[in-house]
């Protein structure tokens, strides 16, 4: 395929050949689970080493990466939540908590499913103006303001098996702003869960567990919109080379964020999105980026 914009889906990712998508693999793998935006690092990385935007199909495709590390890691809680909620189900017992927070995951995934088919045109279209770099930017601070507001204000007592359809419902609603390039899925998400009074890589669990549905359906619907745009086998292995590759630092940033949370803060995070936003926005009106 040598038009990179095929029946509107951009494919740019191709035209990079296999060992830049390798690359940038490594870079999608972390900054997807991490609170600092990979759709982010995907427009910036390339834009500095003088590379094509890889496209918002290959950000969205590589969604797939970070559900095999999700469900890889935390591969307890995922086999226990669905076993028990199926024993549940055959034995009609609807108040099981297992159940109940399976059934409160997939009622918070119904507003980034809406908003996600609503705005598709838009995000995902070639030339997207969603994924300026200005854009990006004024969306990295904005999302370092809130995640530095939902610091200072965190209780920090609370666990998983506290959840409530009201938390849920309230992350998942904060789970919408991933649409925007630059806001990042897991920071809106842990934002919201640290502000209603989560431990640290409590939050960062819930957000994990309750993105699982969004995850899997933006990675096999983009899937799905390449198929449809006639992605011929070289493109296809392309972007096998970046699923494999960012399985594997995605799995690698999760132990890293939990880590991270545990013994320290957030506040590694904001002071990085910060720094990139304001980055971005000084290089862009310097005419050092484009």
């Amino acid at each position: 395929m040598t038009d990179a914009c095929a029946q509107g889906v951009d494919t740019g990712f191709v035209a990079l050949g296999y060992a830049k998508v390798a690359f940038l693999g490594v870079i999608q793998g972390i900054t997807e689970l991490m609170p600092i935006s990979s759709t982010a690092h995907m427009r910036v990385v390339p834009a500095l080493l003088g590379w094509r935007d890889p496209g918002s199909a290959f950000s969205a495709a590589m969604q797939l990466a970070a559900l095999a590390a999700v469900i890889s890691y935390f591969w307890a809680d995922v086999s226990r939540l669905a076993g028990q909620s199926v024993v549940a189900l055959g034995r009609r017992r609807f108040n099981d908590p297992s159940l109940r927070l399976v059934v409160w995951i997939g009622l918070a995934t119904t507003p980034i499913a809406i908003a996600g088919l609503v705005l598709s045109p838009v995000l995902n279209r070639c030339g997207s103006p969603m994924r300026g770099l200005g854009v990006i930017g004024w969306a990295c601070i904005g999302m370092a303001i809130l995640l530095a507001i939902a610091e200072l204000g965190a209780r920090h007592r609370r666990s998983i098996a506290d959840v409530t359809l009201i938390d849920a419902l309230i992350v998942g609603v904060a789970q919408v702003g991933a649409l925007i390039p630059g806001v990042s899925r897991s920071g809106s998400t842990l934002t919201a869960a640290l502000g209603l009074g989560f431990k640290r890589e409590e939050a960062a669990r819930f957000s994990f567990l309750l993105g699982l549905p969004a995850i899997a359906l933006a990675g096999f619907k983009e899937i799905w919109e390449l198929h449809k745009a006639h992605l011929d086998a070289h493109g296809w292995s392309v972007l096998v080379v970046g699923l494999v590759v960012a399985s594997i630092s995605a799995f690698v940033a999760i132990w890293g964020l939990m880590r991270i949370l545990e013994r320290f803060s957030a506040w590694p995070f904001v002071v990085y999105r910060g720094l990139l936003g304001v980055g971005l926005l000084v290089g862009l009106s310097m005419g050092w980026l484009t």
